[in-house]
């Protein structure tokens, strides 16, 4: 057996793995794929080989890397590297890569602009590491330093930028679907 071969046969467990992990039927996940529940069926039993066009909505709906589906050797390189976004004077360093699902961003703003509310689906959290934020939520205008945090629907009209002359940094969550930031802590020492 080859090692292509060996990779391919344990794609479908690992379809298995993911669906059980979310929960779902295999007519579930047809419904949201478009893929058939006995081909489906098949990849999961190893019946089928494993195409990139199957894997890539299996890989959406299951919210998973397709690395992780196929399970990619690791690099060995542990650094991180994103590219930044530069859109609007505004500079975003995506720190997550999960399809679907919160995504991370560290954001830096610079000083200038005017609020210019906006609406769209989501829910928002952010944390200040440097400078402070003019947060205009809605009716209300705030300002956050260092170390302070907010979290808001963004159906709620809102805009935000650096609240004086110097640049602000944040780290960002954003949620398409509404998803909220759960914070757990645990009591005790």
């Amino acid at each position: 057996m080859s090692d292509l071969d060996a990779v391919l046969d344990a794609v479908g467990p690992r379809l298995r793995a993911a669906r059980s992990a979310r929960g779902m039927t295999l007519a579930e996940v047809g419904a949201e794929t478009g893929i058939s529940e006995s081909t489906l069926s098949r990849l999961e039993s190893g019946g089928r080989k494993p195409t990139l066009e199957l894997l890539l909505p299996l890989a959406r709906v299951y919210r998973v890397a397709l690395d992780e589906l196929v399970g990619a050797p690791e690099t060995g390189d542990p650094r991180v590297r994103f590219t930044p976004v530069h859109r609007d004077g505004r500079t975003y360093v995506p720190l997550s890569r999960r399809p679907g699902g919160v995504q991370a961003f560290k954001m830096v703003i610079p000083p200038g602009g005017e609020p210019d509310q906006k609406v769209h689906e989501g829910y928002e959290w952010m944390y200040v590491l440097e400078g402070r934020l003019r947060l205009v939520l809605g009716d209300r205008d705030m300002t956050l330093a260092p170390g302070e945090a907010a979290e808001f629907d963004t159906r709620v009209p809102h805009w935000f930028g650096a609240a004086d002359t110097r640049p602000v940094e944040l780290l960002v969550l954003f949620g398409t679907q509404g998803e909220r930031a759960h914070l757990r802590a645990r009591a005790g020492g």
